[in-house]
C-alpha cells in the first residue's frame, strides 16, 4: 500500500508524508515504512503501525488508527 499523510494548516501546512508497505486488513496491527516526504519532510524516515478497531467484510468499510512515528530534518 503506499499513503500520503497531507497536512492543510500549522506549522507543516502544504508538507506531506509518504508511508509504503504490506496493509493486510486480516491482520488487526501492522507495521510500514515512512519513506519520505514533501516540504518539511524530505528525506523523512520512520513507520507507521495501524491497528484495525472495526470491520465490515461483507462492504470493505474499517475504522482504522494509525500511529505515525517520522524522523526529519
Amino acid at each position: 500500500m503506499a499513503l500520503s499523510f497531507g497536512f492543510v494548516d500549522g506549522d507543516y501546512s502544504r508538507s506531506s508524508v509518504s508511508v509504503l508497505g504490506r496493509n493486510s486488513a486480516a491482520s488487526r496491527v501492522r507495521e510500514m515504512s515512512v519513506v519520505g516526504g514533501t516540504r518539511v519532510f524530505r528525506l523523512a524516515r520512520g513507520y507507521a503501525v495501524a491497528e484495525t478497531y472495526w470491520l465490515n467484510v461483507l462492504t470493505g468499510d474499517a475504522i482504522v488508527h494509525y500511529n505515525v512515528t517520522v524522523v526529519h530534518y
